[in-house]
């Protein structure tokens, strides 16, 4: 697999060797793992006013972390305060986001970025540094999702939201929601799953792989078809989904690796 073309939100189109081959290759990496505390969810016009980067791997364990509280002279909604317990007086004294950045880009740049629900924290790692007229950019094969290697590795779990994973696994952190905290969450999170990566033999792996929930729209992806067309395959391989919590169809990802796998033994068979 050609991981540099391999983007967090193409997983889903790719089959089960492919994501174990990415998998062992961040396993051996050095990771830099972010995590932000922000003032909403829309990138655009949210600010973060707080960030931590802590820098590990498996190999070394934890090397280095730095956190700091940003002042980007900004409301702080009252519900982002109950959530994270930052409130205006906290942040008040805090430095600006034109001298926080600049200190944060070699860390940020440096290993494999890493961040429980990536795509969030990136979002606002570009924003924030085109707002002092920076571009930031990683290549796929430096980020990694934390939130789709448990979806692949904890298929069964409940919920697999940062504070209900260091529940249930009894991480030693402190408060959630806060930027150092979650950090260091999602790097005991990593450190548990890539270690399993890197240890169990590919068959106990690519059977976990197998167990994970697919919507219909990523089984479609990796059927490389439509929607309905997707539907229609897995309803003849009477393949049956069980709903989500919003009455959408959820696929294994083992099963519908077999309907794949079918399809292009009928293609192979008519050249």
């Amino acid at each position: 697999m050609a991981l540099e073309h391999q983007s967090t939100k193409a997983q889903s189109a790719l089959l089960s060797t492919d994501l174990l081959a990415y998998y062992r290759h961040i396993s051996q990496a050095d990771l830099s793992i972010v995590d932000l505390e922000t003032t909403g969810s829309l990138a655009y016009k949210a600010r973060v006013i707080e960030v931590s980067v802590l820098q590990a791997s498996l190999a070394n364990g934890i090397q280095f972390q730095q956190t700091d509280l940003i002042n980007p002279g900004v409301h702080i909604p009252a519900q982002v305060t109950r959530i994270t317990g930052l409130t205006q007086a906290m942040i008040a004294p805090a430095i600006a986001p034109e001298a926080v950045w600049p200190q944060y880009q070699p860390l940020l740049t440096t290993g494999v970025l890493t961040a429980h629900n990536l795509a969030f924290d990136y979002r606002f790692l570009q924003s924030e540094y085109q707002r002092l007229g920076q571009t930031f950019e990683r290549s796929p094969s430096q980020q990694f999702c934390t939130v789709l290697l448990s979806r692949l590795m904890l298929a069964d779990l409940p919920s697999r939201s940062l504070p209900k994973l260091v529940e249930h696994f009894g991480f030693d952190v402190s408060e959630s929601h806060r930027a150092a905290a979650d950090a260091l969450a999602c790097w005991y999170l990593a450190e548990y799953l890539l270690r399993q990566i890197q240890q169990e033999p590919d068959e106990v792996i690519l059977q976990r792989f197998g167990q994970q929930w697919m919507r219909l729209k990523d089984a479609a992806k990796l059927l490389k078809c439509r929607k309905d067309e997707a539907y229609a395959l897995l309803e003849k391989a009477q393949i049956a989904p069980r709903l989500s919590r919003s009455q959408k169809p959820l696929y294994r990802r083992g099963e519908v690796e077999k309907v794949f796998w079918q399809q292009q033994t009928q293609q192979l068979s008519l050249l």
